[in-house]
């Protein structure tokens, strides 16, 4: 049934008691006002077909009168796009020359739009794909960053019920068809052009590599389906993958993976079923990031980290490869690799080669740039850190307050472990159990977000994986109830606990340890929970990396590395780190510059980078989406000269404003490395790391 016909309590009315204690009885009275809802998948994958934008597409903007709304509208209407208007609340009249309105029900009632893009803050996001759903849009392009994934997953509740809206995002770059010429979303234009390659990716910024690289291959691109870096997406890989199989104008396809979630492993489900199957397999090609990310860590994205029973990026890789996909290590190889594949000069099982085609050689600069000019750095770069485990007692402290019973010194061989988290296959919050308190042989268990019934959760099933005796069900049963209480009050992505029986009759299950994330963005973007925030133990933290943190930038030091790297995006700064490893470099750190990357964050990340003693070289790796080449060039001229660098850096700047970057470094008369080639760049950083070096 259309979601119009339901009505729901927002979950901000939790954040009336965000900064109090939230006991047991507490709990009761607040997490009763949030709806159950009884999702049917069936329902929502009723709604794939509205990815299928085109010429045909009518588009308003969310926040249409904002200025990243406005650009972002602008330079899609002049490329061709058919926008027809747009919201802002409060408001009506025109803007662009087109209508205004102060609702979304408004502009769907004149306007009859296919696709709205919604441009407005996280914290108000939500309530806009609320809206937008209520108004039975057809397709929600979400572009923010940093909205709570508690949202996400009522969002999800909502979207299950209902057979007329489809979402893309949040924290997407968007969709584009570019033979239809239909932009929703901030995809750079100058990297695509109409023909025959469809991109499906989690990472924006290694999206926007592998069109560039098709672009310059003379493939073009069909559609580029980015279904974000979030643990929640609205649209998955494997259902962005399966509209390109379907799509008439695609003839190979990029799939690009990173760690989190098993999503790559539905994907390469669906790969194998297309290859046998179809009469005309469409060749794939994939890339998955983050294989020698550190466990335990968030690589930029919020989705960037692995939860129990999660499969590693090698094993997803493993995967995507025995279903008959190509593996690329880099996007700039998806080019070359597929157009070898359409010319039939290789198949799909013979592996992928390093990309060839015009390339422009190692510069060496030549004169100064007179001239620089400083960007204040953009407030929304402070929260570029996602998310914060807590300190264990502070962990148990809550147990205690619901007198959950906690033993301490017991046996680990007589311990198991149970979890609540997010199913990221279903989109769905899910109970993780294992009979081994060493991840093993783990299920998960899915329930309907909201406070359950004693009659929602499969106990019997659990009881069993975890080879607990029957009579230990009534205790499972009260402490599953509590641990998804705390994990919906406090907006946890996870409330991980080991248990075992007590050793009495009583067969009372009793915690022995526990370990808690926290979703910030609760507290950062929407100011729920700031006592939950206030707990993070960063006494246990490396000091650089906070300092870095306060700055917008996104910094890990990684083991026994020596090439520091300054990357904007998360993707392509954990891919970065992968491909030198494949040619014989060692990363000191990954570093995400952010989308929004300003001149002046680049000479702060060369501060952080310069502080770690092992780097004998920095590698500079830029592709321009929303950060532009020019801009980058200029900090890294900065840093040049206010830090007095004596660390060689090798340049490689590639995508907006990319020539205007390059001739930047070319004319500055430092002592740098610009290349346009990847593989010529990495080459090039792990030369000068070896023996000494010598600045000329």
């Amino acid at each position: 049934m259309p979601y119009s016909t339901l009505r729901t309590r927002p979950l901000r009315y939790l954040s009336t008691v965000s900064s109090q204690s939230l006991g047991s009885a507490r709990l009761t009275r607040i997490l009763p006002q949030s709806r159950r809802y009884s999702s049917n998948d069936a329902a929502y994958d009723a709604t794939l077909s509205n990815l299928k934008i085109g010429g045909h597409t009518r588009i308003i903007f969310q926040g249409f009168t904002g200025r990243q709304a406005t650009a972002n509208a602008r330079e899609s209407i002049a490329w061709g796009t058919k926008i027809v208007g747009g919201v802002t609340p409060g408001r009506d009249g025109e803007h662009l020359g087109l209508p205004v309105y102060p609702t979304v029900r408004g502009a769907v009632d004149e306007l009859k739009p296919d696709a709205t893009a919604v441009y407005v803050a996280a914290k108000d996001a939500v309530n806009a794909i609320e809206e937008a759903i209520k108004a039975e849009v057809p397709l929600i392009v979400a572009v923010a960053e940093h909205i709570p994934v508690h949202d996400m997953l009522r969002i999800m509740s909502m979207l299950k019920t209902q057979s007329v809206c489809r979402l893309v995002g949040a924290n997407s770059p968007g969709i584009i068809s570019v033979t239809g010429k239909c932009r929703i979303g901030f995809q750079p234009l100058p990297c695509f052009k109409p023909g025959r390659v469809g991109i499906v990716a989690r990472s924006g910024t290694l999206s926007y590599e592998a069109a560039a690289s098709t672009f310059r291959s003379g493939l073009g691109q069909s559609m580029c389906i980015g279904v974000g870096g979030d643990i929640v997406p609205g649209t998955t890989l494997k259902e962005g993958l399966q509209i390109l199989i379907e799509d008439k104008d695609t003839d190979a396809i990029a799939l690009i993976g990173e760690i989190g979630g098993d999503a790559e492993l539905d994907a390469a489900d669906l790969v194998r079923r297309h290859l046998k199957q179809s009469a005309n397999p469409k060749p794939v090609a994939a890339l998955v990031g983050g294989v020698n990310a550190p466990s335990g860590r968030i690589m930029g994205h919020s989705g960037a980290f692995s939860l129990p029973g999660d499969p590693s990026a090698r094993t997803k890789i493993d995967a995507l490869k025995a279903a008959g996909a190509v593996i690329v290590n880099h996007p700039s190889r998806f080019g070359p690799v597929l157009k070898s594949i359409l010319d039939s000069t290789t198949t799909a099982g013979a592996g992928a080669t390093p990309g060839q085609g015009p390339q422009r050689r190692e510069m060496h600069t030549l004169a100064r740039r007179p001239t620089l000019t400083r960007h204040t750095s953009c407030q929304e770069l402070e929260f570029q850190r996602r998310s914060i485990y807590l300190p264990q007692e502070a962990c148990l402290a809550y147990l205690r307050e619901r007198e959950i019973p906690i033993s301490y010194g017991v046996d680990p061989d007589s311990q198991k472990m149970l979890a609540i988290t997010i199913n990221r296959s279903t989109r769905r919050p899910c109970v993780i159990a294992s009979p081994t308190r060493h991840i093993s042989d783990v299920r998960k268990f899915d329930f309907t977000y909201g406070l359950p019934k004693a009659d929602d959760m499969p106990l019997e099933g659990i009881v069993r994986h975890l080879q607990l005796d029957p009579k230990s069900g009534d205790s499972l049963r009260s402490l599953i109830d509590e641990l998804i209480m705390l994990f919906i009050g406090k907006e946890f992505f996870l409330v991980q606990t080991w248990i075992t029986e007590a050793p009495r009759a009583s067969k009372k299950i009793l915690v022995t340890g526990a370990h808690y994330g926290f979703d910030t963005a609760s507290a950062k973007s929407c100011g729920r929970h700031m006592d939950v925030l206030e707990l993070r133990n960063t006494s246990a933290e490396d000091p650089d990396e906070l300092a870095a943190e306060k700055e917008g930038i996104v910094y890990i030091k990684l083991k026994d590395g020596n090439i520091g790297t300054l990357v904007n995006g998360a993707g392509l700064a954990m891919n970065t780190v992968d491909a030198l490893a494949e040619v014989g470099g060692r990363a000191a750190n990954f570093l995400d510059t952010g989308g929004k990357a300003t001149s002046l964050t680049v000479k702060k990340s060369f501060e952080f980078i310069l502080k770690d003693s092992r780097v004998k070289c920095i590698f500079v790796n830029i592709f321009g989406g929303l950060t532009r080449g020019d801009m980058i060039a200029e900090g890294v001229i900065m840093a040049f000269k206010e830090l007095k660098m004596k660390v060689p850096v090798v340049v490689r700047i590639r995508g907006t404003n990319e020539k205007e970057g390059q001739d930047i470094i070319a004319q500055s008369g430092l002592p740098l490395f610009a290349f346009d080639d990847f593989d010529e760049a990495a080459a090039k950083a792990v030369e000068l790391t070896q023996g000494d070096i010598v600045n000329s």
